[in-house]
């Protein structure tokens, strides 16, 4: 059977921001293309689900909760996402999407239920749980690939390339920064930023990035947060989070976050990487790629061609192609659970398992599964665990658990 013959159902958990932004136009345009057939979004609320149908009109998909069969549209149902799953039929994947805090208990009944996983990053927000996914995955040979979608934007991808080629030499520094506008806390997140911070949720990209690019594991490091305007507001949350972080190698990474910066910036997102090493340096700024419009309707815009933008279709003229790393990475995850549910037809029982569990370990060489992700997860854990401690050094176990130094 050919990559684009089998059709993925696709279950979708979560209703925010990157879902309606990245995840569903993906998965609208896959299923366009007929490599995904059902599409089944859940939420926790009635309302999402009307939202995000008017924003996608005359595009099929089921909800849940269903907005014709509950009283009050903005009741909170945290079950509903169990009742999506009974009801999706194999072949399928399922997509968390949800805040971070929330993850584990979703990709641990997911894969409860037989089903493989993408995840938005982080995998989780503790190291344990990211052992306890695991241990679930490897008991079903089940999947579970975090959306690292940094991983394939090209700047990052050139960096890999030369470094492990050894144009740069040993590394000696670099420094990153990632930084959001207000709207993040105050508006898409309001419910839960103050169970996450710009490190956790945007950090941590830049921290796989590191890890992608050298295959280095961190050593120790030092966290500073900062609370000064989101309290003003309502929110108990770091307005910006920085953490210096120490390699195997003696390395040194600084990631600079915030989600506070003003409305009227450019971009949503500021954000670029510089790394120095013996033989060479890196720079590149990820927010201005020299393309920006000047227009009544959006002011001034640096615009990014290159994360997830709509193009006129070559082939549906009445539609658009979605380009770019954001939807690389989530189609590399799916591309991989079709290619499982293939080289697994017409097995069963433990041998279709342990074929499962073969091609899996080969792909945990070159992808964010569990044993990768547990990186960024990792270094999370531990910036939090410094800055609860006066911002002491924190190092880590040789299982990645961070410990107080």
């Amino acid at each position: 059977m050919g990559c684009g013959q089998l059709k993925l159902n696709v279950l979708l958990i979560g209703g925010g921001m990157i879902s309606e932004e990245v995840i569903m136009p993906t998965l609208f345009q896959e299923q366009r293309e007929g490599r995904v057939g059902e599409v089944l979004v859940a939420t926790r609320r009635a309302a999402t689900i009307a939202r995000l149908r008017e924003v996608f009109p005359g595009r099929r998909f089921t909800g849940y909760p269903d907005p014709a069969r509950v009283a009050q549209l903005e009741e909170s149902c945290p079950e509903a996402f169990r009742e999506a799953l009974a009801e999706l039929e194999h072949p399928a994947a399922v997509i968390v999407a949800t805040p971070d805090h929330l993850h584990t208990p979703m990709v641990l009944a997911a894969l409860e239920a037989g089903f493989d996983v993408i995840v938005e990053k982080p995998l989780c927000l503790k190291v344990r749980e990211v052992y306890q996914i695991q241990e679930a995955a490897e008991a079903a040979a089940a999947y579970v690939y975090t959306d690292y979608h940094k991983r394939h934007d090209r700047a990052v991808r050139a960096l890999r390339y030369r470094y492990r080629r050894g144009w740069l030499g040993e590394l000696l520094h670099g420094h990153a920064w990632i930084e959001e506008k207000k709207e993040i806390p105050l508006h898409h997140f309001r419910r839960w930023a103050h169970e996450s911070s710009p490190f956790e949720y945007i950090g941590v990209h830049y921290v796989d990035v590191y890890y992608f690019v050298t295959g280095l594991r961190p050593k120790r490091l030092v966290a500073f947060g900062q609370k000064k305007f989101l309290p003003s507001q309502g929110i108990d949350a770091f307005d910006a989070v920085q953490a210096t972080i120490e390699w195997e190698d003696g390395s040194v990474l600084f990631v600079q976050t915030a989600w506070v910066c003003s409305q009227h910036n450019s971009a949503l997102t500021n954000q670029g990487l510089q790394v120095l090493g013996t033989e060479g340096e890196y720079w590149a700024d990820h927010k201005d790629r020299n393309l920006h419009f000047v227009t009544d309707r959006g002011g001034y815009e640096d615009y990014n061609p290159n994360f997830f933008k709509a193009y006129d279709s070559w082939d549906h003229p009445d539609d658009v192609d979605w380009v770019g790393y954001g939807y690389e990475s989530i189609v590399q995850g799916l591309n991989d659970i079709r290619r499982l549910y293939e080289e697994t037809a017409g097995l069963s029982g433990e041998a279709r398992r342990e074929r499962r569990r073969a091609i899996i370990a080969t792909l945990a060489e070159s992808r964010p599964l569990p044993n990768q992700a547990l990186i960024g997860t990792a270094v999370n854990e531990a910036v939090r665990l410094s800055i609860a401690h006066n911002s002491r050094f924190v190092g880590f176990d040789e299982k990645m658990y961070p410990v107080l130094l």
